[in-house]
């Protein structure tokens, strides 16, 4: 039995579907279980035991070509991938993601059985089975255990969970070792996404830094991209003790550091995720998106406020007030954050 994966992205996506591999390891022992990903986005799943192999998708690659109008090039590299992908002779694949773009990916992996999960834009026309998305909308994870149950596959509890690579692992501790921080000793805030209708406000971190440091004895320590400099300069201003390494990690070693990190505090957002993953005391803050309340582990809690108008996800109806986040205090956060430590850090 060879299987392949389609979860491309994004990152706090592909940490939600991050059991599956051993699902299907416990129904199909000696099979072989591959994950198609976007390029730097497989350093989430490589070391997964249950993970045999993990394929780049060369979805910016093809783009590239596309705004370049090159396109014998692309028609070219489209059929290389096809190739590689016929050769590697997958007898199931999953579209996780059930857009067009993962539909035409699991397609052209030439699976005799494609299994799609919500396919929509098109993509049930490249599939040969359809599960509709379903489960508990609260639970963490749930459509993807939904999809397990829906394939009579073992289930179980379903929460996620992540391997670190040793070698990122020991440059993560190292880059915190140069800042004298400890494991444990540190508190992750994750307080970007790529949508800004997700993040909560600069000036609520700014309070809060201080506060998880005087009351918690924790740093506050800020995870980011390298677009996320300027804003993380911002909130990690001086007089707010907070450590700003926003940039200076690449998602193998962030995901390390928050592997390690005493506490995580963050928006819906991959990295906030991982906290849970990792079974780290984590607070999520929720405000445009929906929120699982069910976060399947004791040491993590959400901040939700349920107003009328959440989720509004993409289409924000506030004009920018943005009420559902402005009015979760840093107080609050703190109170959430005692809670989740309380229940033990590795729970």
């Amino acid at each position: 039995m060879r299987i392949l994966i389609v979860r491309t992205s994004a990152i706090g996506d592909i940490v939600f579907a991050s059991p599956f591999p051993a699902v299907l390891r416990k129904a199909y022992p000696d099979a072989h279980i591959a994950w198609l990903t976007e390029p730097g986005l497989g350093a989430l799943v490589a070391d997964d035991p249950d993970v045999d192999a993990v394929l780049p998708w060369p979805k910016t690659e093809w783009a590239k070509l596309w705004r370049e109008r090159r396109f014998v090039a692309l028609w070219r590299s489209v059929r290389e991938f096809r190739r590689r992908m016929h050769a590697e002779r997958f007898d199931l694949a999953l579209d996780m993601q059930g857009l067009l773009k993962s539909g035409i990916a699991t397609w052209l992996s030439g699976a005799q059985r494609r299994v799609g999960l919500g396919s929509r834009e098109g993509s049930r026309f490249l599939m040969t089975e359809v599960v509709p998305k379903g489960g508990v909308i609260e639970r963490i994870s749930s459509e993807y255990r939904f999809l397990a149950e829906e394939l009579g596959l073992p289930a179980g509890d379903f929460v996620p969970f992540l391997h670190v690579n040793p070698a990122a692992e020991e440059r993560a501790l190292a880059l915190l070792a140069e800042r004298g921080l400890a494991p444990g000793r540190y508190a992750v805030f994750a307080p970007f996404t790529t949508r800004p209708q997700k993040h909560w406000f600069e000036d609520a971190w700014q309070a809060l830094g201080p506060k998880v440091a005087a009351e918690l004895g924790l740093t506050p320590v800020i995870l980011g991209g390298p677009g996320d400099r300027e804003a993380a300069a911002r909130i990690a201003a001086p007089g707010t003790g907070i450590l700003d390494l926003a940039g200076a990690t690449r998602l193998p070693e962030a995901t390390a550091v928050v592997k390690h990190a005493g506490l995580v505090i963050g928006v819906d957002t991959g990295l906030t995720h991982m906290g849970i993953a990792f079974a780290r005391p984590t607070v999520s803050i929720f405000g445009s998106t929906r929120p699982y309340l069910d976060t399947g582990r004791p040491n993590a809690r959400v901040i939700w406020l349920g107003l009328p108008c959440s989720p509004c996800k993409r289409s924000p109806t506030c004009n920018g007030a943005f009420t559902c986040l402005r009015d979760i205090s840093a107080e609050r956060a703190l109170a959430e954050a005692r809670l989740a430590l309380a229940a033990g850090a590795d729970a």
